[in-house]
């Protein structure tokens, strides 16, 4: 039996619940099918989960610091992981039942609870039953790369998914990949009483970011005891009793690390293998994302991609924006575009990085004339009330139209102050728009008129 709609979204991430509410307001009958988890990576084993552990780390690392604050607190600070775990539980049930509610009670829209797979340009099936709709929308999200690296079907492992199960505390954590999810966790784990090793295969931390981001994170990281092990070419795992092994270079002499646990943090990769696309005629691209176009059409008409799985962005807020143009091209006739978006995200390590537009080697390449400014945070008042003068600010300026290009936030509050840069960008104004704004005392935002007021040409 076919049962038709007028449309049908794969997945129940972060874009596909919004963008099934909007359809079913504008009378759609609508189909929405979920293989596992409501709500996607975000709400079950990504941002909710993990920040909620952050926070619990945070806690422990301030307890710990007491003293500096002359707040004295008796007896060895403990963190109990099994309480830690049930935090993060609670909080993870309260955002995915909502969604799961939210979806089983919307008028117009059906839930399928199963594996959807393409059986051609306008047929989904799912549990034996076969959906019919001129419309469908893939969001299907990604999962953690497993590297074909030796050793790794030998020994027990980690991923980001796996080790929100974990309710106790590695004794030494290896963690395999020097990028925002390794780092989140490396920094985690160090807080609440393990020791971590964070292996990565380039030289450098985060080697998307500019170097002086890089070498900032590094001594971050390195001040609270976490060891970092860069240019690691070769990595391979084995059996060691009941530990694990990582080898970390093909040299001479290699050196071998022995930890009790190893997360594999080296990526993410789309949920496409077995979706059926070759039935359906989709296009994806070498790496297996959906090949989309500005306004998040695949080569088959009718069938759009959004979120992880387009590869066009890599974040909740990115999945969301592909909702709001997806939506906005389909019911409200504005042609919004991917282009359009500036690109932004943080990485939540304390203090956070937040990031906004170009870096300043994507400033350098073109051999524009820019100007850059930056401030250290150790000149920031409110940083140094908070005993946290890590990490520095650093704006990136087009010399002729006066526009902002890109800007690093990476201190205290980088996360959230990112954000009065980044609308101005949007807003296409001039950085004296921001430069002569009346910023409140004392915080973090109110310097960065002052970082403008004190620009210098990139050489």
């Amino acid at each position: 039996m076919v049962e038709k709609f007028d449309a049908i979204v794969i997945g129940t991430g972060q874009a596909g619940p919004s963008l099934a509410a909007r359809m079913t307001q504008k009378g759609m009958k609508t189909a929405i099918i979920e293989r596992k988890l409501f709500g996607g990576t975000c709400v079950n084993v990504g941002c909710i989960p993990t920040k909620t552990l952050i926070a619990s780390a945070r806690a422990a690392h301030m307890a710990r610091r007491g003293m500096d604050f002359g707040v004295m607190i008796d007896g060895l600070i403990e963190v109990d992981m099994k309480q830690v775990k049930a935090r993060k539980d609670r909080i993870v049930q309260q955002s995915s039942q909502g969604v799961t509610n939210w979806l089983k009670t919307m008028k117009n829209l059906t839930v399928y609870e199963g594996h959807g797979r393409l059986e051609s340009a306008n047929s989904v099936r799912v549990n034996g039953d076969l959906l019919e709709a001129e419309q469908i929308v893939l969001n299907v999200g990604g999962r953690a790369i497993v590297p074909d690296m030796p050793g790794v079907d030998e020994v027990d492992y980690l991923t980001n998914s796996s080790i929100m199960e974990v309710d106790f505390l590695p004794e030494h954590l290896v963690i395999i990949g020097g990028s925002y999810i390794g780092l989140e966790f490396a920094q985690m784990y160090r807080r609440f009483g393990s020791r971590v090793t964070v292996v990565e295969m380039g030289p450098r931390l985060i080697g998307r970011e500019d170097e002086d981001v890089s070498a900032a994170v590094k001594e971050i990281l390195e001040n609270e005891g976490i060891e970092i092990r860069l240019e690691a070419e070769c990595i391979a795992l084995a059996k060691h009793g009941d530990q694990v092994a990582v080898t970390a270079s093909c040299g001479p002499g290699p050196e071998e690390i022995v930890g009790s646990d190893v997360l594999l943090a080296v990526g993410r990769k789309p949920n496409t293998d077995d979706l059926g696309l070759d039935k359906a005629g989709v296009e994806t691209d070498p790496r297996g994302y959906v090949v989309v176009d500005d306004q998040l059409r695949t080569n088959v008409p009718g069938i759009w991609a959004i979120g992880d799985v387009n590869g066009r962005g890599a974040f909740t807020h990115t999945s969301y924006n592909d909702y709001e143009i997806l939506a906005a091209n389909m019911f409200d006739n504005d042609p919004r575009r991917v282009s359009d978006r500036i690109p932004t995200y943080s990485l939540f390590i304390d203090p956070p990085l937040g990031r906004a537009g170009m870096t300043e080697s994507q400033v350098r390449e073109p051999g524009r004339k820019a100007l850059i400014g930056k401030m250290m945070m150790t000149s920031v008042g409110r940083a140094r009330e908070r005993s946290e003068t890590q990490g520095f600010m650093k704006i990136l300026i087009d010399a002729e139209t006066k526009r902002i290009l890109g800007a690093t936030i990476l201190g205290i509050g980088g996360d959230e102050i990112i954000h009065s840069v980044l609308d101005v960008m949007y807003a296409d104004a001039p950085y004296t728009v921001i430069q002569r704004a009346m910023h409140i005392h004392p915080t973090v935002t109110e310097l960065i008129p002052t970082m403008l007021g004190d620009l210098r040409p990139i050489e």
